[in-house]
């Protein structure tokens, strides 16, 4: 498929527009922060999501906990957009990219694939990512069992909390997933409200869930950390 018929496919079919991200600098290397949830590693024409949990309205629909279809395709959509927008050819998928056993949401992912094969897949794989290994040869999406090392930079679903480049020495910056952060603001009249958000240390980053039907864990950052929050469409940058 042309990168025409892709343009033609974004504006047909994507319900919002898109915001400008804010660019974050780690060892030379620009990362751009976007309100849609995912970093854009401009140096690798790259972009960098976690815990997109692909399949899990689906599991809450077999539970008889009726959750619109729509969540995944919705996720999907903003996926292209993103590749789309930045013009990426990559995508690395620090963890959870599904979120458990197949259904037909991952088949529609297998269709949706199918379209779009021109695009790289990098899948480090996270707790919830138990397909069988065929389900990632056929959707041509390279898995790393721990973690993938690029350069100075490594990613990985989950860190140790002590340090995170524990088992990373190649590395000297980490992304990881898992945890979904969020941070609470305070507004007046002692309202407050928590928000997703992109969460950075000297050395490591905690990406946002890239799925919008995720639950957050708040975050506590110290005096020398930094954090996006995303109120909408909208980065809120809070040092």
């Amino acid at each position: 498929m042309t990168l025409a018929v892709l343009s033609s496919v974004f504006y047909l079919c994507t319900p919002f527009e898109m915001q400008n991200p804010i660019p974050h600098i780690i060892n030379n290397n620009t990362f751009w922060v976007s309100p849609e949830r995912c970093l854009y590693w401009e140096q690798q024409n790259t972009i960098i999501i976690a815990d997109m949990h692909l399949g899990k309205a689906g599991h809450f629909r077999k539970s008889g906990i009726p959750v619109p279809q729509d969540v995944n395709k919705a996720d999907l959509q903003r996926l292209i957009a993103l590749l789309l927008f930045f013009k990426a050819d990559r995508v690395i998928i620090v963890g959870d990219f599904t979120h458990s056993a197949a259904n037909k949401e991952l088949e529609l992912f297998k269709r949706w694939r199918s379209d779009f094969p021109l695009f790289r897949f990098d899948l480090v794989k996270g707790n919830h990512d138990i397909l069988e290994d065929h389900w990632y040869f056929e959707t041509d999406i390279t898995v790393h069992k721990k973690e993938l090392v690029i350069g100075d930079f490594c990613f990985r679903h989950e860190t140790p909390s002590s340090n995170p480049l524990d088992d990373c020495a190649a590395a000297s910056f980490v992304f990881s997933g898992h945890v979904h952060p969020g941070i609470r603001m305070s507004g007046q009249g002692r309202q407050t409200l928590k928000l997703p958000c992109f969460y950075f240390t000297k050395n490591h980053c905690i990406l946002p869930a890239f799925s919008k039907f995720t639950g957050l864990y708040k975050v506590e950052p110290k005096e020398e950390d930094l954090v996006y929050a995303i109120a909408g469409t909208e980065i809120i940058k809070k040092p």
